[in-house]
């Protein structure tokens, strides 16, 4: 008992500290040539707070100097009401670089209400909302092909059963071009996909890279595995980093909102 109390309120100290004051920057190179294109993904923020209007993460976007910067999916969390702070921080995001932005399943499960006043204030602002479409644009003479995918939310969830977690849809290639098109093979493709584990269909599909959140991380990571998924999943395939799957590369952010535990808040740096 002596060993387990200053033990327990370490951890809790530890805990609080991750999830509060600890902001991490991780950068991944991704590419050597001369004219690579510097991306910053923002993804899973849902209720925390870095700073009035989250001008801690503002602030390091900005010094990261991005060409790009990508905000994959769970911006808020279903539960919320009002969403006037996080349109003020698009805002500033849009000053630094051009902002693309999907849905992930708290935004697409928000009560219809709610979710009308979102997409209202995600409209009022210049960032282009990806859900099921694509842009294409030229950053410094590279044609890109700028891919939002937003899949059924019987992927994340069938809350109308019993067990809801249970017997969850998958993500074919099929599904993929069916929603968000055939993959243009005169760019490069990239993917902004909120769920990494259908990654497999994600290259099957033609994306060069995808850019995912959802899974936290893991939640708690121990010997660089995380353990556990939204759906209940333990030691999900695809937690936090970048891996390579046949020809394309699958960028995982570990994002920043939620409990974590050997887990950090972060923004990512992918230099392409």
């Amino acid at each position: 008992m002596i060993i387990i109390i200053p033990a327990a309120v370490l951890l809790l100290i530890w805990i609080l500290t991750e999830n509060r004051l600890l902001l991490l920057v991780r950068r991944d190179k991704l590419s050597d040539r001369e004219d690579s294109i510097r991306i910053v993904q923002i993804s899973d923020l849902h209720r925390r707070r870095f700073g009035k209007d989250q001008c801690r993460i503002t602030r390091l976007t900005k010094a990261q100097q991005p060409d790009i910067i990508f905000v994959t999916g769970d911006l808020v969390t279903r539960v919320e009401k009002e969403f006037s702070e996080k349109q003020r921080f698009l805002r500033e995001l849009c000053k630094i670089a051009p902002v693309y932005m999907i849905y992930g399943n708290h935004e697409q499960s928000l009560p219809e209400e709610y979710g009308d006043i979102f997409l209202k204030a995600v409209e009022d602002t210049d960032v282009m909302l990806l859900r099921n479409s694509s842009r294409t644009v030229d950053i410094k003479g590279r044609k890109l092909g700028i891919y939002g995918f937003e899949p059924d939310y019987s992927v994340y969830k069938k809350p109308e059963q019993r067990h809801p977690y249970r017997g969850l849809s998958t993500v074919s290639e099929k599904d993929v071009e069916n929603s968000a098109g055939k993959a243009d093979k005169n760019c490069e493709v990239l993917l902004l996909a909120h769920n990494p584990l259908f990654a497999r269909s994600y290259a099957e599909w033609g994306a060069d890279i995808t850019f995912s959140g959802h899974v936290h991380g893991g939640v708690v990571r121990l010997f660089g595995k995380g353990f556990l998924s939204p759906e209940r999943r333990f030691l999900p395939e695809y937690t936090k980093g970048v891996y390579h799957i046949g020809d394309m590369k699958l960028c995982v952010s570990a994002g920043l909102g939620k409990l974590r535990l050997f887990d950090p808040p972060e923004i990512n740096v992918y230099d392409i």
